[in-house]
């Protein structure tokens, strides 16, 4: 098996004084990392991990193996990369602070408001307005319900489900993005006015997808599912969830770019909770700061998913807000740039307070020594 390397952000703060200027703006966002874990992996398993700061690492990175050296320095470049924004029709995305999807669901089985919406545009259109006042930068629309158990949308169904919902938000100004893996669905969203592909099979369910966002040149979130056929929640078998995830993006990453999509077009989400238990959910928030070392910007799901319910006594799926919340919190604190949510109003309310300390660290000089 090929040697990998890691450089894992161990280390966060929420500004750089707090570190004495030794630390970096993490993928140039507003958290910011002075310590790392830099961990080789060889025949599948941890052969050795050093732990630097910024002044130490790049002595770490010079005795490494030849064989990861240079990912290590890409990856260490990564780390310190400033994304773009993201163009969405007239809209402009901007990813140096978290920005808010907020879900619209038009199908009669999803997990958490199924039929809600489905059949009745005004209700459709009224949640996405109230998605958009209350501060939502996305809307992202699906037609297919994702759901462990849930059978496959026949592509005529889902088309009737999702262009209504596209030519109202459209019609609003809203930036959107189509949550769908088949290419003639994402091809008729975009031609009805949607701004960006979300892909919950990394483009592999339907051979002609990739070449349509390539065409179009839009925006896509690649997520990690370990299935390949219908059921993306089948054949999860890892040997560490959180390198074998980052390994899989990585090459997904690859093979888009590959085949014509921009790498600065490209999103990247580890998918929480598609063919991973509850213990692997947790160990993919822990670590979501690695994430950046891919070199994309990243999406966060969690979303009153059922990793909340086993935490909290089962709690029913509207039961979920305060754990929706302390995900997207959590994805916040790790620098990740985009969160899809039901509850907009709420997430964006604890984004603004979560912004508003983030600031005031940048001017808070209370633990330098007094004159």
């Amino acid at each position: 098996m090929t040697d990998r390397i890691y450089i894992r952000p161990i280390g966060l703060a929420a500004s750089p004084q707090a570190e004495e200027g030794k630390a970096i703006r993490l993928a140039g966002g507003m958290v910011y990392a002075s310590r790392f874990a830099v961990i080789l992996r060889q025949g599948g398993g941890v052969t050795e991990r050093w732990l630097c700061d910024t002044q130490s690492i790049d002595d770490v990175l010079a005795k490494l193996p030849e064989s990861v050296s240079g990912e290590a320095a890409a990856q260490w470049a990564n780390l310190q990369l400033t994304h773009p924004a993201l163009t969405c029709g007239s809209r402009t995305i901007r990813l140096d602070q978290p920005q808010v999807i907020g879900i619209l669901n038009v199908t009669p089985d999803s997990f958490s408001d199924g039929g809600e919406f489905l059949d009745k545009p005004e209700a459709g259109r009224a949640h996405a307005s109230a998605m958009l006042e209350a501060g939502a930068a996305i809307i992202d629309i699906g037609g297919e319900s994702t759901r462990p158990g849930a059978p496959a949308t026949w592509e005529g169904d889902e088309k009737d489900r999702v262009l209504p919902a596209v030519e109202y938000c459209s019609g609003m100004g809203a930036a959107i993005s189509i949550d769908t893996r088949r290419a003639g669905v994402l091809e008729a969203a975009l031609e009805a006015g949607a701004h960006m592909a979300n892909d919950v099979s990394a483009l592999r369910h339907d051979p002609r997808s990739v070449e349509i966002a390539a065409r179009a040149g839009c925006p896509v979130v690649l997520m990690h599912a370990p299935g390949k056929g219908d059921d993306l929640h089948a054949d999860a078998d890892y040997d560490n969830v959180v390198f074998d995830v980052f390994d899989w993006l990585k090459a997904a990453r690859d093979e888009a770019v590959s085949k014509g999509i921009s790498r600065s077009k490209i999103v990247l989400d580890p998918g929480l909770g598609f063919g991973k238990s509850l213990a692997e959910n947790l160990a993919l928030l822990n670590a979501l700061p690695l994430f950046h070392a891919l070199g994309q910007p990243l999406l966060l799901g969690g979303s009153r998913k059922r990793m909340i319910g086993a935490l909290s006594n089962e709690a029913e799926v509207d039961r979920r807000i305060g754990g929706s919340l302390a995900v997207a919190i959590a994805g916040m604190n790790a620098g990740v740039q985009l969160l899809r949510v039901h509850d907009v109003f709420e997430t964006v309310q604890a984004r603004n307070v979560w912004r508003g300390m983030r600031d005031a660290a940048l001017t808070d000089f209370s633990e330098m020594p007094a004159d």
